[in-house]
C-alpha cells in the first residue's frame, strides 16, 4: 500500500468512527435541546420526555417526594426489566 493510500484509507476509518460518536449509542440515556427550546431526555423508552425549564425545575425540587413516593407504592408499581 502507498504512502497515499494508507492515509486515505486512515481519513476514511476516521470519518466513520467519529459518525459514529456522533450516534447516541442504544439504550444510553442522553439530552437534547428541542426545537421549541424545550429539554428532552432520550433512551427512556420509546419516545423522547421532553419538558421546558421550568416543568424540570418544577420536577426535580420534588426529587425526594418522587423518591418516597416510589418507596412507599413499591408494590404497586411495576418495574422495566
Amino acid at each position: 500500500m502507498t504512502p497515499d493510500e494508507e492515509l486515505k484509507a486512515e481519513i476514511e476509518r476516521l470519518k466513520a468512527e467519529n459518525e459514529a460518536l456522533k450516534k447516541p449509542a442504544r439504550g444510553r440515556v442522553y439530552l437534547k435541546v428541542s426545537e421549541k427550546g424545550g429539554l428532552s431526555v432520550y433512551g427512556m423508552g420509546r419516545f423522547p420526555v421532553t419538558l421546558y425549564r421550568e416543568q424540570w425545575e418544577k420536577l426535580l425540587s420534588m426529587a425526594e417526594e418522587i423518591k418516597s413516593f416510589i418507596s412507599e407504592n413499591e408494590a404497586s408499581l411495576k418495574k422495566k426489566e
